[in-house]
C-alpha cells in the first residue's frame, strides 16, 4: 500500500457535523508514567492509541510494570514510587516522543543501573542537554551524544539534593522532568518557570502529591517536596486540543460549514490557537464547559469565516499555540492583509524545523512570506485558489506537517501528493478516518 496521500479536490461544505477526536497525548503519556508509580491498579479510558503512547507503555514495562492494553481501556499495575526494577542493560526507546524522552529522565533520577535512552532520527536531533543540565544538579550522571543528543545514558543517585531551577524557555517538558525529579528528592525543590503547559502540575495537584503552585506575573513558582505515596487512579482522558485544531481550521476555511468537536481539553495553556483565531475573526464557541480532575473540558463549535483579518500575533500566545502554528499560518494565508508572528525559535526545535517548513508550504501554495530570524510575515490572499501540483516530502516524518498539508489541500485546492502518510501514527492515527466521517 502506498504511503503517499493524494488529494485532487477541495472538501465539500459540511454542516452541523459532530465529531470526537483522540485522547489528549500530553495527558495520556503523563497518565502512563504516574500510574506506573501508583500503588495498585489504575485504569484509563480514551487513552490515545498512538506510537508515542505505546512507547510510553513499553518504557514502563521495561522497568517491571505490568500493563494490560485493551481496545477500550488500559490498566497499569503500579508498584509504588520505588517500584521500578533497575536491571542491567535496560534500553528505553522513546521513538519520536520528546515528552516521553524528557519526562522519563525525571523519573529515573534514582536508578541503580545505567539506563540507555534512544529515539528515532528526528528525536535524536533534538536537545536533551536542556533537561540533563538541571537534573545533573540533583546529583544524576549523564552521557549524551555530542553533549546534547540521544542516545544517552543516565545513572541515578540514591542521595539526591533538591535544587532551585529557572526554566526560562517555556518548555513544559523540561519543567515536568524537574518536577518529577523533585518528587523523588528529600527537601524542597523550587522551580521558577516561564509560562508553559501545566498538565503535570494540575495532575500532581489533583493526585494530592506534595506540590505548591503560585502564579506570578510572567512566571509560575512551583515548590516540590518528596512524595511518600501515590494512590492508584482512574482517568477518562479528554480529547486533544492539538488534534481538534486541524478540524477547527478545516471548518474555518471551508465555505458554508460548521462543526462541533466534543469533550476537548481546553486547558488555558493550550488554547492559544483559539484566542488567535478569534482575534482573526473566526467564530468559535465553548459549550458544556466543565472541570474534570483538574482540567477544563468543553465542546468546541466553529463556523466558517468569510472575512479573516490579519494579525500581529502577541508573543505571549506563542507557548500556548506552539504546536498549532502551521495551521495558524494557513488561516493567515486566507487573511486580507499582512500577518506577523515573532519569536518562534522553539518552532524549529520540534520534530522538524517547523518554521522553515511553514514558510516552504506557503511558498509552494503561492503565498508570499518573509522569514527574518525567528519571525515570519505572511501576505494573505483571500482569493487563493490553487490549481497546480504540490509535493510534500522529506520532512522527517513530522506528523503535524502531514496533517497541516492535508488541511491546506482540502481547503485551498490543487493536486497534493503528501508523502509519509504513516507519520500520523505518532499522535493521531485516526485523523484520516475522521476526515472521511466529515465528508459523508
Amino acid at each position: 500500500m502506498s504511503n503517499i496521500f493524494v488529494i485532487k479536490k477541495k472538501i465539500n461544505s459540511f454542516y452541523n457535523k459532530r465529531i470526537s477526536v483522540s485522547g489528549d497525548k500530553s495527558l495520556s503519556i503523563r497518565w502512563v508514567l504516574l500510574a506506573s508509580l501508583a500503588n495498585g491498579k489504575s485504569k484509563s479510558f480514551n487513552l490515545l492509541n498512538s506510537d508515542d503512547v505505546k512507547a510510553s507503555i513499553e518504557a514502563v514495562k521495561k522497568l517491571g510494570i505490568r500493563v494490560k492494553l485493551k481496545k477500550n481501556f488500559c490498566e497499569i499495575y503500579g508498584k509504588g514510587l520505588d517500584g521500578y526494577k533497575y536491571k542491567k542493560n535496560i534500553v528505553i526507546n522513546a521513538k519520536n516522543s520528546g515528552t516521553l524522552g524528557r519526562l522519563m529522565l525525571g523519573l529515573l533520577v534514582n536508578s541503580e543501573e545505567e539506563i540507555r535512552i534512544i529515539g528515532d532520527k528526528s528525536l535524536s536531533n533534538r536537545d536533551f542537554k536542556r533537561v540533563a543540565d538541571p537534573l545533573r544538579k540533583f546529583g544524576v550522571k549523564f552521557k549524551l551524544t555530542n553533549n546534547k543528543n540521544l542516545p544517552l545514558t543516565i545513572l541515578g543517585n540514591k542521595n539526591l539534593k533538591p535544587i532551585r531551577y529557572n526554566e526560562n524557555r517555556g518548555s513544559a517538558q523540561c519543567k515536568s522532568s524537574v518536577i518529577f525529579a523533585g518528587l523523588r528528592t528529600e527537601g524542597t525543590t523550587i522551580v521558577k518557570a516561564k509560562k508553559s503547559r501545566n498538565h503535570t502540575e494540575l495532575l500532581c495537584k489533583y493526585l494530592k502529591l506534595p506540590i505548591r503552585l503560585s502564579k506570578k506575573r510572567g512566571y509560575d513558582l512551583i515548590k516540590i517536596e518528596k512524595a511518600k505515596k501515590l494512590k492508584s487512579f482512574n482517568y477518562n482522558i479528554p480529547s486533544d486540543i492539538s488534534s481538534a485544531a486541524f478540524f477547527i481550521v478545516l471548518a474555518c476555511l471551508t465555505e458554508n460549514s460548521n462543526l462541533t468537536i466534543k469533550n476537548v481539553n481546553i486547558n488555558e495553556t493550550r488554547i492559544g490557537i483559539i484566542i488567535i483565531l478569534k482575534k482573526m475573526g473566526v467564530e468559535i464557541i465553548f459549550k458544556n464547559k466543565k472541570l474534570y480532575k483538574g482540567e477544563y473540558t468543553a465542546d468546541i463549535f466553529v463556523k466558517s469565516s468569510k472575512n479573516i483579518k490579519p494579525i500581529n500575533c502577541p508573543t505571549k500566545l506563542n507557548s500556548s499555540s506552539i504546536d498549532e502554528f502551521l495551521l495558524i499560518f494557513l488561516v493567515a494565508a486566507r487573511a486580507k492583509g499582512v500577518s506577523f508572528f515573532k519569536n518562534l525559535s522553539e518552532l524549529n526545535k520540534k520534530e522538524s524545523p517547523r518554521l522553515k517548513w511553514g514558510a516552504k508550504i506557503l511558498n509552494l501554495m503561492g503565498i508570499k512570506n518573509e522569514i527574518k530570524g525567528s519571525s515570519i510575515k505572511i501576505f494573505g490572499n483571500p482569493d487563493i485558489n490553487i490549481k497546480k501540483k504540490i509535493v510534500i516530502k522529506n520532512y522527517l516524518k513530522d506528523h503535524r506537517i502531514f496533517m497541516s498539508s492535508t488541511i491546506a489541500a482540502l481547503t485551498f485546492g490543487g493536486e497534493w501528493h503528501i508523502h509519509d502518510k504513516n507519520s500520523i501514527n505518532t499522535s493521531f492515527p485516526n485523523f484520516l478516518k475522521i476526515l472521511k466521517e466529515i465528508q459523508k
